[in-house]
């Protein structure tokens, strides 16, 4: 049976939260370049916003562009003046890290009952992939390619903050990560703009609903702005250099797509941009998000990024680095405590004109009206969060749904090695993280608790009983691993701390232990990778991405007893597992995966889900090879051929290549497989050529691409159908390839379906030598397939 897919026929606004999904979203929504959020824009919000406004003594203005937060010697002068006097002068405008209504409602109904103007607090918080139910960590999201889940992802998360008392979170973080070494890879969609841009948009209709006045809607906080990804030898906090084309092209498409889809709020960057601090640029936060965008919510800084800017020696003082963040557009200091102590004396002097703080105040003031907090400032306490049948089982849809199987070989006497029979084998699991549930929670956790978890080993247990047998094998890290980690905190003059996963005694021992488990059992199940909190997330680049400690060694102990051997892998970023990739039948990528990451895993690993995940970030081959993603540029000098003409054909050597390793990606973005195969037929265009005229910026398609799918194997499956784009003949080099369009197609055995992607300007514009978005004549490739690897072609003209 065959079904077509026309996606140009469906409604824009629907593909959006449509598992299938392609640029008819896009289209939809990037047109309007001064699309601000409407509820922020309203007339009678603003007309409210005004009234307040004019009301405002200068030292009230302040007190709104001050955020504190709990639990930290914070506020003005050391804090020596306490938050509820704070609060009741009308020094304060936002908290972070008070959640639970007790406390979020004590110091609500001083600012409500006691302060003169009785402005609500606006209390955020980070929760970037659950509040308490916590979900898969937002890169493993990402390999779901699916929207629509990562809105739903959002929407519990929107729930359960506000039951804490928390209407804005600080998330999405929509930075283009493309270097591994970078720890908030983990937080990012990966290494591509559109993909990225995709999930942006989920994330912002999850949590806000379109309509921030909702009761479980969240304002977000869009954050890095901008390229903080871009950290150079992914180094986080480093500096950032690029061209304008890279920062538009590149680097801005998910943070454009956020505002286009209503975002309330944006967070500054920690980083410079080609000089200028993230929190100190009126280009980007002006220029880019106010004038080109039309962005009319709020700017908080990241934490400390204000008193920060001192470092980044862009002033003498903390006046004049707090002035030169709020002229540049940051309405709120986070944590910076310079807003509070520098403003007043510089607006008086004439320094800082008055209408500059007004503006910032405005903004602040709309997302507290939008958000409904002067009507419904108190929240209604809730019992004890205990996670329901519901949470679990969106929880575990969820992980199974995210997770990548890299490779699936078959072994000697069968079939591919996975899925594992269901009939009793006696199996045995063995590394630091099969039972570690804290781990399971990966970085930014939010409240979400291990004693909620089920570890891989709680949930193979329920399945085999007294057939599983398991070993730990060894430490996430090895002893040696603490000393350099504590060394280089000692040199860099940081307090030491110890790492969150400890060595597990001599791994030697254990090792050996290990080993003589996996002799006695059928097949063994290695469960490594990295410490969640330690290793990766804010402050965690590493240099290394091979396996941390001793945990190599305990791979190739294991593999070396001839049983045949599954790697799943709990990481945060992509990993160098070369050695893996040659010598072990099967690999798993299963991320941190929340608190049902145990269950779905073993329904991965058993069949009972056929995966579907695909990477959206390039695994190495060697650290080296780093930042490394699929759109790479072309080169006057591309390589070919291979390593073994060396030096035989010394002309191999002066090519755009490595001596010592492939270009290429271990496993590239897009790569997936299925316990089923797909085959794909030549895409086909329904139009050979088209005119620049065509393809006008507002027009949704100029043409369309359509490729037949077929389910060749012998189970259903779900295919992510992935179209790239190459411009031949363009006045700026363009990438290799570059993805413009996405499906995920669900097949029966035998069943063929016909995907078509709609192309108009979103997909064939770039930003010429101007920094102009423009479309040119050339000739396009076209390449259809299950992976940036994909190799079904045509073309189409542009005159």
């Amino acid at each position: 049976m065959k079904k077509t897919f026309n996606l140009s026929l469906v409604p824009a606004a629907l593909l959006c939260v449509t598992a299938v999904f392609s640029i008819g979203c896009s289209v939809a929504v990037a047109f309007a370049q001064a699309a601000p959020n409407s509820q922020l824009a309203s007339k009678e919000l603003n007309a409210r916003v005004e009234k307040l406004l004019k009301q405002m003594t200068l030292e009230e203005k302040i007190g709104q562009t001050v955020q504190y937060a709990a639990g930290f010697a914070t506020g003005p002068a050391g804090a020596k003046v306490s938050y509820d006097e704070l609060t009741q002068q009308g020094k304060i405008g936002s908290m972070l890290n008070v959640y639970g209504a007790d406390k979020t409602n004590h110091y609500q109904h001083i600012a409500m009952e006691k302060a003169r103007l009785h402005i609500p607090i606006l209390f955020g918080q980070d929760v970037i992939h659950g509040m308490h139910t916590t979900f898969p960590v937002p890169l493993a999201l990402s390999t779901s390619w699916d929207p629509k889940l990562v809105e739903g992802v959002a929407r519990t998360s929107a729930i359960e903050s506000r039951a804490e008392g928390i209407p804005w979170v600080f998330s999405p973080m929509v930075d283009i990560a493309r270097d591994a070494r970078w720890g908030r890879i983990v937080e990012s969609a990966g290494e591509d703009p559109y993909l990225g841009s995709a999930v942006a948009r989920a994330w912002v209709s999850g949590y806000q609903q379109g309509d921030l006045i909702k009761p479980d809607s969240v304002a977000v906080s869009v954050k890095h702005f901008a390229a903080y990804g871009a950290a150079i030898a992914g180094r986080d906090y480093n500096a950032t250099d690029m061209s304008d084309i890279t920062l538009r092209q590149v680097y801005l498409p998910p943070y454009h797509a956020a505002v286009d889809a209503g975002a309330a709020t944006v967070m500054s960057s920690f980083n410079s941009i080609n000089g200028v601090p993230g929190t100190a640029n009126p280009y980007t936060l002006t220029q880019i998000l106010r004038k080109e965008w039309g962005f009319d919510g709020l700017v908080v800084s990241d934490w400390g990024a204000v008193a920060e800017l001192l470092n980044h020696a862009i002033g003498p003082d903390g006046a004049t680095v707090a002035r030169k963040a709020l002229v540049a557009g940051v309405d709120m200091d986070m944590e910076g405590n310079l807003y509070g102590t520098t403003l007043a004396a510089q607006i008086r002097s004439g320094a800082i004109p008055e209408s500059v703080l007004d503006e910032a105040v405005r903004r602040i003031l709309r997302v507290k009206f939008a958000l409904g907090l002067f009507e419904h400032p108190y929240n209604e306490p809730t019992p004890v969060y205990q996670p329901t049948a519901e949470n679990r089982t969106q929880a575990r849809a969820v992980a199974a749904e995210t997770i990548v199987l890299l490779k699936n070989d078959a072994v000697e006497g069968t079939g591919a090695l996975l899925p594992m029979s269901k009939k009793a084998k006696t199996v045995a699991l063995i590394g630091p993280l099969a039972d570690s549930a804290k781990d399971m929670l990966g970085s930014w956790g939010a409240l979400g608790d291990p004693k909620f978890v089920v570890s891989l080993r709680q949930a193979l247990q329920e399945r085999l009983g007294d057939k599983l047998l398991y070993a730990v094998g060894c430490g996430v890290l090895s002893g040696k691993d603490e000393e350099v980690i504590q060394h280089a905190q000692f040199i860099d003059q940081q307090p030491a701390m110890a790492p969150k996963q400890e060595a597990v005694g001599d791994d030697t021992k254990t090792i050996a232990e290990a080993v003589e488990t996996a002799k006695k059992a059928d097949v063994a199940i290695l469960a490594l990778g990295e410490s969640a909190d330690w290793m990766t997330g804010e402050a965690s680049s590493r240099t290394r991405l091979d396996l941390p400690g001793n945990q190599e060694q305990l791979l190739e102990a294991v593999a070396a007893t001839g049983k045949p051997v599954v790697l799943v892998l709990f990481t945060g970023r992509p990993s160098e597992i070369k050695w893996a990739g040659t010598h072990i039948p099967a690999i798993v990528e299963a991320w941190f995966p929340g608190i049902e990451g145990g269950h779905a895993v073993a329904d991965v690993l058993f069949g009972d889900v056929n995966p579907s995940a695909k990477l959206t970030t390039s695994f190495p081959r060697a650290v080296g090879q780093e930042p490394l993603y699929y759109a790479q540029m072309p080169t006057g000098r591309p390589a070919h051929g291979d390593l073994s003409q060396l030096p035989a054909n010394a002309a191999e050597k002066f090519m755009s290549r490595y001596l010592d390793e492939e270009n290429s990606a271990l496993f590239p973005f897009g790569w997936g497989l299925s316990y089923t195969r797909f085959s794909y037929g030549k895409p086909v265009v329904d139009k050979a050529q088209i005119a620049v005229k065509d393809a006008p910026a507002g027009r949704a398609a100029a043409l369309t691409v359509g490729v037949d799918v077929r389910n060749t194997g012998s189970v259903a499956g779900t295919e992510v159908v992935q179209l790239y784009l190459r411009n031949t003949s363009a006045s700026v080099e363009q990438p290799l390839r570059e993805l413009k369009g996405f499906a995920r197609v669900t097949l029966a055995p035998g069943e063929s379906k016909h995907v078509e992607f709609p192309l108009g300007f979103d997909e064939l514009s770039f930003y010429n030598v101007e920094s102009k978005r423009i479309v040119e004549p050339t000739t396009y490739k076209v390449f259809v397939g299950g992976s940036s690897l994909a190799s079904a072609e045509t073309s189409f003209d542009v005159k």
